[in-house]
């Protein structure tokens, strides 16, 4: 699967554009994501917050990568195959939506996901933060949050966090719920109880582990 699942930093060698840099870690903050269970376990629990003050503006996006080129050139090239560019836009090319296992060759026909929803993050924490942190998490290249998929599916999912709402391909569901809990932890973001129960479901999905 494409959607790298480590929470560590990756680093990304896409032609013509540059990744955004990440902000600084926790000096706790997980090395990886094969623990799943224990990060859950970590994450605080409480309820939702207000929404009071929230805007997409409070989390600035897409922010430049390359001389024509934004966040969202980067997510489509890195998820793609076959790509076709114009200076530093993407084009064309062919893409497989995890979501629901549909493939695409026109980039309009696909939305750039954040896993954790900007609005599911201002209700989980990210109301405390400053723009500039924000921006970082609406940017963040390097834990499994932006994603390609088909514009339908994630305007289905809107801001809705595993217990409202879970992609229709149940193959893709493990991944899903590492996904999830991997941008949460390191972001430190509260979970909901509905959610964390949601989450425990979706981790039953996963391979079996070997000895």
């Amino acid at each position: 699967m494409r959607l790298l699942l480590a929470a560590v930093a990756v680093t990304l060698a896409l032609v013509g554009c540059t990744p955004v840099a990440d902000p600084d870690a926790p000096s706790d903050a997980p090395a990886a994501a094969d623990d799943t269970v224990r990060l859950l376990g970590q994450l605080t629990v409480a309820k939702a917050g207000s929404m009071k003050g929230y805007s997409r503006a409070r989390f600035p996006h897409w922010r430049d990568a390359g001389k024509n080129c934004d966040v969202r050139d980067t997510v489509l090239q890195r998820d793609g195959e076959s790509i076709k560019l114009s200076g530093c836009n993407v084009v064309g090319g062919r893409w497989y939506s995890e979501y629901d296992k549909r493939t695409f060759s026109d980039p309009a026909d696909l939305d750039v996901d954040h896993m954790v929803p900007l609005a599911n993050a201002w209700r989980s924490g990210a109301d405390k933060w400053d723009d500039e942190r924000r921006g970082d998490f609406a940017n963040d290249l390097t834990r499994p949050q932006l994603l390609a998929v088909s514009a339908s599916s994630n305007r289905a999912k809107g801001d809705q966090d595993p217990s409202e709402w879970q992609p229709s391909n149940r193959d893709y569901w493990c991944t899903y719920a590492q996904s999830w809990i991997a941008v949460k932890s390191y972001w430190r973001l509260s979970v909901t109880t509905a959610e964390k129960a949601t989450l425990t479901d979706m981790l039953d999905t996963c391979p079996a582990q070997k000895p």
